[in-house]
């Protein structure tokens, strides 16, 4: 995984997307009182940079079922663990970068 800087991060948030992805979707959607179009791009947008496609779906789909990611991170399989890493990472920068 690629250790972002904050200009990096910069430079392709100031790109901007022209359209919603699944992270974005799914924190706009919530029930979250915090949830905005402002903080759930800038999220979407650390998503992109972070997290592979298939990875996105996984994370949306905690807004819904936030016990699903207890799940992955006790799981023993491979594959969730390598999952949960990249997904904490995502959720580090994007807690320093979006607030």
């Amino acid at each position: 995984m690629k250790k972002l800087t904050a200009i990096t991060l910069l430079a392709i948030c100031a790109g901007g997307a022209s359209h919603a992805g699944v992270i974005e979707r799914a924190c706009l959607g919530s029930d979250r009182s915090q949830a905005s179009r402002g903080l759930c791009g800038c999220i979407q947008q650390v998503a992109d940079v972070t997290l592979t496609r298939r990875d996105q779906r996984v994370a949306a789909r905690f807004f819904k079922d936030p016990h699903r990611s207890q799940e992955i991170r006790q799981s023993d399989n491979p594959n969730d663990e390598l999952f949960w890493r990249k997904y904490r990472s995502f959720g580090t920068t994007a807690e320093n970068y979006c607030s």
